[in-house]
């Protein structure tokens, strides 16, 4: 995975040619885009039933753990 720095340099990752440095203000402009996007959508909605079953059984298997150890 390529790392992104403040510098304006490019470097060529192993597949490919060069790829362009997004500036540190770039990547805070885009990660408080990306975060008001996400924010405004998936933050607000509800865990689906299937997320909680999953969730109440995980929490089940570790209380027996706890008891049986």
């Amino acid at each position: 995975m390529t790392q992104l720095t403040g510098k304006s340099e490019a470097h060529a990752p192993e597949q490919g040619g060069p790829v362009p440095v997004l500036s540190v203000d770039t990547q805070y402009r885009l990660g408080h885009a990306l975060r008001s996007v996400y924010e405004g959508s998936v933050e607000n909605q509800p865990i689906p039933d299937a997320q909680i079953d999953l969730l109440l059984r995980l929490r089940h298997k570790e209380r027996d753990r706890r008891r049986a150890g």
